[in-house]
């Protein structure tokens, strides 16, 4: 198997392989996350803060090619200093400008982070790398080189949008974010980006917002990472971690916040669950859904069955923000402190809700949830609300199961039994977990010193069977020979099929997409 290497700072450099990469998985793999963790003098705090970098492996025949870019970080290296507040790192105004230059610069608004480090999708037939807010970078596929950077405040009302949309068989798109309106009005926004037009058009010129939610308070919007989708309807979880903007807008200049300054946790609100549908769009107000707190960042998967919606997720118990735990200085430590830091932090699970459609007023204080195959309870309360209490998929102490990953195409919104996911041991990445969400039995792929990123499922062609295709992992092996790999694994029992090895270090990735 031939396998090579580009980068573009360092050419081209072999690349090894342990056996033969499937013939049929011709495609790319392409990922986003953090590169570049210090400017000069000065360092990136935050895990979320080094410049964006992307990757690709290309996979064609049995070869593989690896490249990989970055230019978000021109003007830092330019100017030689952290030049763009970012999520846990704060950049105060240029020294060699004067008091009054910096004082009108302030009241011309904040400059939003471009760092489109945490994720690369396609919309329509172009792909975008995006971060979390209005800014999102339009990327060539190919040669990686940036197109241009898009502001979707020109186009929907919203303030950002997650960097996880959904997206459906003939290229719809659906995403969320918080809206600040006029009377300083708050809401979360579901908005739509519809398949490329006959006119062949930027679809993103003809988005829309599809349904507004409301907020549970008026100036804290909550801190939204993903939603679910079912074929009928979409989920929002509104968790007790808040963003306040008054802190936000006038803090940030005069301060030196940064985004993380700006969360804040509200104990006593606890977690709801909104309903909207999708046809016709609309908000299910009379749904009010209520659980205890927990943190939220990734769903699984949603589906309905027999009058219900149920919602797989990975939870972290309590109200404290799990990002506190990942500032640089404390995943750096040795070990034992690592482990430390962790004990004090949320505890994790995966856990499964379960929401019903058909309410009515005369079942209060009963369980309204008559799935046999599941142990979740909805209550309906005197006020009106449905207390939920979760059926616990997976849990262990201080290990958790996050960057979940399913057959898409095949089980977005449906019925399903697999997750995949990256298991993070106090917040290590060190293995790679396959769960039977039915049965909650557990596959596992682990190598002593080696950290494995988000596995993407790529189903085999023509494909019967739910988990009939492979996984597909960036690792990483500091102090090895060839530090940095791409892991193919059998989806169906997580053994190794192949392995393409680089002569160099290949930083953490977050998330991404795989390009037939």
């Amino acid at each position: 198997m031939k396998c090579q290497m580009e980068t573009s700072a360092k050419g081209i450099s072999p690349m090894t392989s342990t056996s033969v990469i499937p013939s049929w998985l011709g495609g790319s793999l392409l990922r986003m996350g953090p590169g570049l963790f210090e400017v000069g003098d000065e360092h990136f705090q935050h895990l979320f803060d080094g410049q964006a970098l992307i990757h690709k492996f290309d996979l064609k025949n049995g070869q593989v090619t690896y490249y990989r870019k970055t230019d978000a970080y021109v003007r830092a290296m330019t100017e030689n200093r952290v030049v763009i507040t970012e999520f846990g790192t704060a950049a105060y105004p240029d020294p060699c400008k004067n008091i009054f230059s910096r004082f009108f610069t302030y009241f011309r608004g904040i400059e939003v982070t471009d760092n489109c480090l945490v994720n690369v999708y396609p919309i329509g037939e172009d792909f975008y790398a995006v971060t979390e807010t209005n800014y999102i970078t339009k990327v060539d596929p190919d040669s990686l080189e940036t197109l241009k950077k898009v502001d979707l405040c020109k186009y929907l009302s919203v303030n950002g949008v997650t960097a996880h949309p959904h997206t459906e068989r003939d290229g719809t798109l659906y995403n969320i974010g918080n809206c600040f309106g006029k009377n300083m009005s708050l809401a979360y926004n579901i908005v739509k980006i519809p398949p490329v037009p006959k006119d062949k058009s930027d679809p993103i010129e003809k988005s829309q917002v599809l349904v507004q939610l409301p907020s549970s308070e008026r100036l804290k919007p909550s801190y939204v990472h993903s939603f679910g989708m079912t074929d009928n309807y979409f989920v929002f979880v509104e968790q007790p971690v808040k963003i306040n903007l008054l802190k936000f807008l006038s803090a940030w200049s005069f301060r030196g916040a940064t985004y993380m300054d700006c969360f804040e946790p509200n104990a006593s609100m606890g977690t709801w669950f909104h309903l909207a549908s999708k046809e016709p769009a609309g908000y299910l107000s009379s749904h009010k859904f209520r659980t205890s707190a927990f943190n939220l960042f990734h769903h699984i998967n949603a589906y309905e069955d027999e009058g219900f919606i149920v919602v797989d997720l990975c939870a972290w118990k309590g109200h404290e923000f799990v990002y506190n735990y990942l500032y640089l200085a404390n995943v750096k430590e040795e070990w034992e402190e690592v482990k430390k830091a962790a004990a004090r932090a949320p505890q994790p699970e995966v856990r499964r809700y379960v929401l019903p459609l058909d309410i009515h007023r005369e079942d209060r204080g009963k369980n309204l949830v008559s799935l046999s195959y599941t142990t979740a309870t909805a209550v309906l309360h005197s006020d009106g609300t449905i207390w939920l209490e979760p059926e616990v998929l997976f849990s262990g102490p201080r290990q958790a199961f996050e960057f979940p990953q399913i057959n898409y195409s095949k089980c977005c919104g449906k019925k399903y039994s697999f997750a995949y996911g990256l298991g993070l041991n106090h917040f290590i990445p060190d293995r790679i977990v396959k769960l039977n969400v039915q049965t909650k039995e557990t596959w596992v792929w682990q190598e002593e010193d080696s950290y494995p990123s988000e596995p993407l499922f790529v189903p085999s062609p023509g494909a019967t069977e739910e988990d009939d295709g492979v996984l597909l992992s960036i690792v990483v092996k500091p102090g090895a020979q060839r530090p940095g790999s791409l892991l193919v694994l059998d989806a169906r029992n997580l053994t190794e099929l192949a392995r393409a090895e680089v002569n160099t270090i290949i930083p953490i990735t977050l998330h991404g997409t795989y390009k037939p």
